[in-house]
């Protein structure tokens, strides 16, 4: 896993895409390039709210050719911890952000004939900048992204005004257009690679579907911006540098719990990933006073994203 390097940038415009979905552009505070970085990268916002701290992941949508600015769209959820809502009522223009250098979890398969995008609601971020990426490239493409009618559908106009529109597919529930998902993956054609990232009913029908028609697993690439919260039995955490122990609930997280015993303001954030080759599922959570914890555990194939 890569070490994430954390900068302060400059909010230099906002804009509203949709009700719920808001668009940042994010400057160096230098006027310098900012890091460089590949199709599918996120980076990780840290915001501070009074002793309320918060560090979310945001996937890059703007063009890896040009880092004179980043872009990151950030859907308001409607029970969201505090940094959707942070960033959608007190975040402006001219504002600064710490966020981190660029790390990729999602990127397209070099050796791909052809790259199948499905995207479901703002799931779709990723693939904006798979698809800058892509816009000098011989290698070819297909965009379906999924939502439930025209108006919450973010990036629309830029989508049906793209340079190679006759490769974006938009699909509304509300409209009869839903996406066949069973003839579009029954007629892939050989060498296809195929990137799903939407909510987690989306990934779990590809994964099925994909599993029904025998589709090569190593084909398949999942990126979920929603994990479901789940509880276990409870257990006990050690920090290993100064041995203090304490106990996690059934109800709560390890980040929870870290939180609430912190004592002094802890720089935290938490990067979640899959190893799909080991399909092994692990969780890094750092600390800027030099703690790590790192937990891992096997999960059955069908369960990685």
């Amino acid at each position: 896993m890569s070490d994430y390097q954390m900068f302060e940038v400059q909010v230099s415009q906002v804009e509203p895409l949709t009700e719920q979905v808001k668009r940042f552009t994010l400057v160096a505070t230098d006027g310098k390039p900012l890091p460089a970085f590949t199709g599918g990268s996120h980076v990780i916002v840290q915001m501070s709210d009074g002793d309320n701290q918060y560090s979310n992941a945001y996937s890059l949508l703007s063009s890896p050719h040009d880092t004179s600015c980043y872009q990151i769209a950030v859907r308001l959820k409607e029970n969201s911890r505090g940094g959707s809502r942070f960033l959608h009522q007190q975040v402006k223009v001219g504002n600064r952000l710490t966020i981190s250098t660029p790390n990729n979890l999602f990127a397209l398969i070099p050796s791909a004939r052809k790259h199948l995008f499905i995207a479901g609601s703002i799931g779709i971020t990723p693939f904006l900048s798979h698809m800058a990426e892509l816009q000098h490239s011989d290698v070819d493409w297909q965009l379906h992204y999924c939502s439930r009618n025209p108006e919450s559908c973010a990036f629309r106009d830029e989508l049906v005004q793209h340079p190679q529109a006759e490769k974006v597919h938009l699909h509304h529930s509300s409209t009869g257009t839903r996406l066949e998902l069973a003839r579009l993956l029954a007629d892939i054609e050989p060498g296809t690679h195929v990137y799903t990232c939407g909510p987690e009913a989306l990934n779990e029908a590809v994964r099925s579907e994909a599993a029904r028609l025998d589709i090569v697993a190593d084909t398949l690439h999942f990126e979920q911006f929603a994990i479901e919260d789940k509880t276990g039995d409870a257990f006990t955490l050690v920090l290993a540098r100064s041995g203090k122990e304490f106990v996690v609930p059934e109800e709560m997280t390890i980040l929870q719990v870290i939180e609430i015993i912190k004592p002094r303001k802890w720089n935290v954030y938490v990067v979640k990933g899959y190893a799909e080759p080991a399909k092994q599922q692990y969780w890094k959570v750092k600390l800027t006073i030099g703690i790590s914890i790192l937990a891992m555990k096997s999960v059955p194939a069908s369960k990685v994203c």
